[in-house]
């Protein structure tokens, strides 16, 4: 059912809502990157220093808040998970080992929920980095590390619903989130290893990950009549032979078009070198599928590219294998 239109004074006074949160928004942000210090980088420091997981937790909002920050950890090369501070209570501090870490979210610093969670963190001495608002609360007071939010306003004009308080906790998971991958080292190769699937797990396979290789290539000599390079051409169906020398450098490919640009009652009986295209287009193994298929529809579109190492052939991928992959 279309609902009738609102009139121009609720429009306005809806975008004037909106825009009003975004911009207290806007400048928490703002003055919690201002009030980084010396606690954010210790933060980092005995989050790396853990060699087991971090347990983020939270309860109500701050708890969706550290469900958020424990995945974005967990797929950027920091082992995290998030434990329920209230079924913590009923047996999962047990989830939690002596070689872990806590990240614990409060902005008032006194949720009741995570008495036992500090407590047990406190009676084992895990680090305990407490993400609060408040400098002289409970959390603030316990934690190993304190990451202190800047005082601000909420966005709820009741100032009741975290709101500001929320984005900025979850603006502080992902520059923890940020700065521990960058200490890690960690790469877009780690990075698709953690997100094989959908969109993003895509675009960042490897040429490597598609590739024919070793005795699926369809290989011949200088002087291979093309009567055998065909059998070898056909066997391997890749619509190709390419044509090496007796150290495994590609001199050059002999592919179906080349066939029919040829066609003549001798062809059986040439070399393939006299068939070859010298210089045929190729990829080192490490580069993106995605680069690959740019190159292969790059000028005068191509359906195999050769893959090379240290100046040999290390493989062929086909632009079938690009397309089943999901690569386009």
């Amino acid at each position: 059912m279309i609902k009738a239109r609102p009139d121009s004074g609720s429009a306005q006074a809806d975008l004037a809502a909106a825009s009003r949160v975004l911009e207290l928004e806007a400048q928490a942000i703002h003055a919690l990157s201002a009030s980084l210090d010396a606690s954010f980088v210790a933060a980092v420091e005995a989050l790396l220093g853990v060699s087991g997981r971090v347990v983020v937790s939270g309860m109500g909002k701050s708890g969706h808040v550290a469900r958020k920050i424990a995945a974005t950890l967990a797929s950027t090369g920091t082992p995290a998970q998030f434990v329920h501070p209230g079924e913590a209570s009923h047996g999962d501090l047990g989830m939690i080992g002596r070689s872990d870490a806590v990240l614990a979210l409060s902005f008032s610093g006194e949720t009741e929920e995570l008495a036992d969670l500090i407590a047990y963190a406190a009676r084992f001495k895990i680090p305990l980095i407490g993400m609060t608002g408040k400098a002289n609360s409970t959390l603030a007071q316990a934690a190993t590390v304190a990451l202190l939010l800047p005082p601000f306003t909420e966005a709820c004009p009741l100032g009741l619903a975290p709101t500001t308080s929320t984005t900025a906790m979850l603006a502080l998971g992902d520059a923890l989130a940020v700065a521990l991958l960058e200490r890690r080292g960690f790469t877009s190769a780690d990075f698709q290893v953690l997100h094989p699937g959908g969109k993003l797990g895509k675009r960042l396979l490897r040429v490597s990950d598609l590739m024919h290789a070793g005795a699926d290539l369809p290989l011949c000599k200088p002087g291979t009549p093309m009567s055998e390079a065909l059998v070898e051409m056909t066997a391997k169906r890749l619509g190709c032979v390419v044509v090496v020398d007796e150290a495994g450098h590609a001199l050059g490919i002999v592919t179906d078009g080349d066939l029919r640009r040829h066609m003549a009652d001798d062809l059986p009986r040439q070399p393939a070198q006299a068939l070859m295209t010298r210089n045929p287009r190729s990829i080192r193994p490490q580069a993106l599928a995605a680069e690959a298929m740019a190159l292969m529809n790059e000028g005068s579109p191509i359906t195999s590219l050769l893959v090379i190492e240290d100046g040999r052939l290390a493989g062929i991928l086909h632009i079938h294998d690009c397309l089943r992959a999901g690569v386009a």
